[in-house]
């Protein structure tokens, strides 16, 4: 062996040694987390009242300049703040703090340091020199400008000014025990509305009585160049801006429609939880879409010609029942665990089925009970509900309870293949469960009771009171059996804790009426749909198709699924014949006798014709009646007004009193 071959033979040995020579692969230590916000405690914020001063004049860059100023207690070294992070009525951590910019923190005209927390990083820890008072925070909430970055806010014609999103609050303390007085400058000429008391203007600038954070959180503005409110009685008003003035020309029948909204919420819950409310309400294509409530006021949105285009708007009219409902569902009565002492609190969704489940259920009834929908497209809205259940795949691995729990980890994003994901099914399936205890409770009292007297019961106590009074779900249970005996429990644990149920169909069988289907779409999907300007053919070939003939939903395990057509994809043409929505559903009609059904389909730089094995036709899901017969059925006693009827059964008891 030579010199070089030696070293060469020496290396190689040192090369498969080392393996052996290190004891262990480099593996750090995890760096410990450290937990430097307060948790929140059911005390008073020692400072003194916060005061919140915002700029809302710049509506053409739509940004929100805000001064906030922060007492502080003495012998503070350091002031924690908070940006609101887990909202009311969003069910999950939507806190848009990406928008919060040009921060700054100041005392005594100089400028303060700060920091992030880098564990919570909604935070800012602010060092307080020595014999620090007061704290003032200069920053600007930039409002989206297209639909890209969030929500729009601000447009040049109207605003949505919500607190929390231009705002921070003490950590360590109850948002109940932090004191603010607040004042909104708005451009030259705009009129606000908003829960808030103790209104006071001088020229374009608007404050409110000192009140609490949570409070202030829970009473957005709604302002507007064009501006006009009406007065519903019960101290309930309806406050209207419009992007243009002829759009707020509601006429007296109209707005009578309104008031019988909140005199069938009176007589159905038999208190209110409100010393006044304000349903704020935007027509306008310009703001962002929202449907948001609160205790004494709520935040929609409809098209700009809902009023002057009524009968058009039919199907959309739901909205403000559902909202308005909220004020009993959902406020006065809340889950234990969705009611939090502050915003940084996790909510937890397991009752979301007796919280929106149950006012999507009452808003419906309260839409047919004012005639602000006809009894028709609120059928047509249960014909939907129970269609897509009686096939939605996502039903045999998840339960309805489940489904709180994706506001949280889905974030209210579209999925690519949601009918086997499952999404925020408490809303309908939870309304579905709600009709069936209606028809339950009337059948085992023979027709003397019904979920009126639940209502009466769960939500008719404290007349006035705008606390919160929460709820597990044996109270639930507990008010059922109140009102009838039964295994509610299990009646209740079965329907949502359970997956791969029975299609939710019991109630609206009960109440008289059977699904069926139809090669016509139910007048609420048909309003539905052309609204959108899109095609659903859900219960056929398995896919929704947009405007633009792109394909926006693919149901699991269809025909269009199995052939390969997905979400994204567009259809060019249909057995040849470029695409129309005419076009696709004649092809479908002669399907049923043997004749093709290709898809020319674009999926990127893609093209293939699909053929599609279907030959059941067009098929929509309706509500009929069972049996033939003018006699009131259960489901038309749940939805015919209480108001000046005489024939109609009242609650068997008063409510409780406090």
């Amino acid at each position: 062996m030579n010199k070089t071959t030696g070293s060469l033979f020496s290396a190689m040995a040192l090369a498969l040694a080392a393996p052996a020579i290190l004891a262990a692969n480099s593996a750090p230590t995890a760096v410990p987390l450290s937990h430097d916000v307060p948790d929140a405690a059911d005390v008073p914020y020692p400072g003194g009242t916060l005061g919140l001063d915002i700029d809302a004049t710049d509506v053409t860059r739509g940004v929100y300049r805000v001064i906030e100023t922060i007492p502080v207690a003495p012998g503070k070294s350091e002031l924690t703040l908070l940006f609101p992070q887990w909202l009311p009525g969003n069910h999950g951590p939507r806190g848009p703090l990406a928008e919060l910019v040009a921060v700054s923190f100041e005392a005594g005209g100089h400028l303060l340091e700060w920091k992030r927390d880098p564990i919570e990083v909604n935070a800012f820890h602010v060092a307080l020199p020595a014999g620090t008072r007061e704290v003032t925070a200069r920053f600007i909430h930039t409002s989206p400008l297209q639909t890209a970055e969030g929500r729009i806010t601000m447009t040049p014609a109207m605003l949505d000014l919500q607190w929390e999103k231009m705002s921070l609050y003490p950590a360590g303390h109850y948002v109940r025990q932090i004191r603010i007085k607040p004042r909104v400058t708005f451009p030259t000429g705009w009129t606000p509305a908003t829960a808030l008391d103790g209104a006071v203007q001088l020229n374009s600038t608007w404050s409110w009585a000192e009140t609490s954070y949570e409070t202030l959180v829970d009473s957005p503005i709604f302002a507007g160049a064009n501006f006009r409110k009406w007065n519903l009685g019960s101290r309930v008003t309806l406050n209207t801006v419009a992007d243009k003035p002829g759009q707020l020309a509601a006429s007296p029948e109209q707005i009578e429609l309104y008031r019988n909204m909140v005199t069938e919420a009176r007589l159905a819950f038999g208190a209110n939880h409100f010393d006044h409310y304000e349903l704020l309400l935007a027509v306008s294509d310009k703001i962002g879409r929202i449907g948001l409530e609160h205790h004494r006021s709520s935040e929609n949105q409809l098209d700009p010609d809902s009023f002057t285009a009524w009968d058009k708007n039919e199907f959309d009219r739901g909205l403000l029942p559902h909202e308005f409902s909220h004020s009993w569902s959902g406020k006065f009565r809340r889950p234990a665990r969705l009611w939090t002492p502050d915003y940084r609190q996790p909510m937890q969704g397991d009752l979301l089925w007796a919280y929106e489940g149950q006012d999507q259920f009452w808003g419906l009834v309260l839409s047919a009970r004012s005639g602000l929908q006809s009894k028709d497209m609120v059928l047509g809205q249960l014909a939907g509900y129970a269609g897509n259940f009686s096939v939605l795949p996502g039903r045999q691995w998840r339960s309805v309870e489940d489904t709180g729990n994706d506001p949280v980890f889905a974030g209210r994003k579209a999925k690519p293949i949601a009918s086997l994901a499952r999404s925020e099914d408490y809303y309908t399936e939870g309304a579905l469960i709600w009709l069936e205890a209606d028809q339950l409770i009337r059948a085992r009292t023979g027709g003397k009771k019904s979920i009126d007297d639940f209502a009466h019961l769960f939500f008719g106590m404290r007349d006035g009171d705008w606390g919160e009074l929460t709820f597990e779900l044996k109270d639930v249970a507990d008010t059922l059996n109140q009102v009838t005996p039964y295994d509610w429990q299990s009646f209740l644990d079965t329907r949502l804790n359970h997956p791969a149920q029975p299609a939710p169909l019991a109630g609206i069988e009960a109440g008289g009426y059977r699904l069926v289907w139809k090669e016509e779409p139910n007048p609420y999907d048909k309003a539905r749909m052309t609204d959108a300007k899109a095609l659903s053919l859900t219960y056929s070939i398995g896919i929704t198709i947009d405007k633009d003939a792109k394909v926006i939903a693919t149901q699991w395990d269809s025909p269009a699924f199995n052939a390969g057509v997905v979400p994204g994809a567009k259809i060019l043409a249909v057995n040849g014949i470029g695409y129309d929505m005419d076009g696709i559903k004649a092809a479908i009609t002669a399907a049923k006798t043997g004749a093709p059904l290709v898809l020319l389909v674009q999926r990127g730089d893609r093209f293939e014709s699909v053929p599609v094995n279907w030959r059941g036709g067009l098929r929509y899901p309706w509500l009929e009646r069972a049996a033939p017969g003018k006699a009131a059925t259960g489901l038309d006693l749940l939805l015919a007004p209480r108001r000046a009827n005489p024939t109609m059964p009242k609650p068997a008891k008063d409510p409780p009193k406090p």
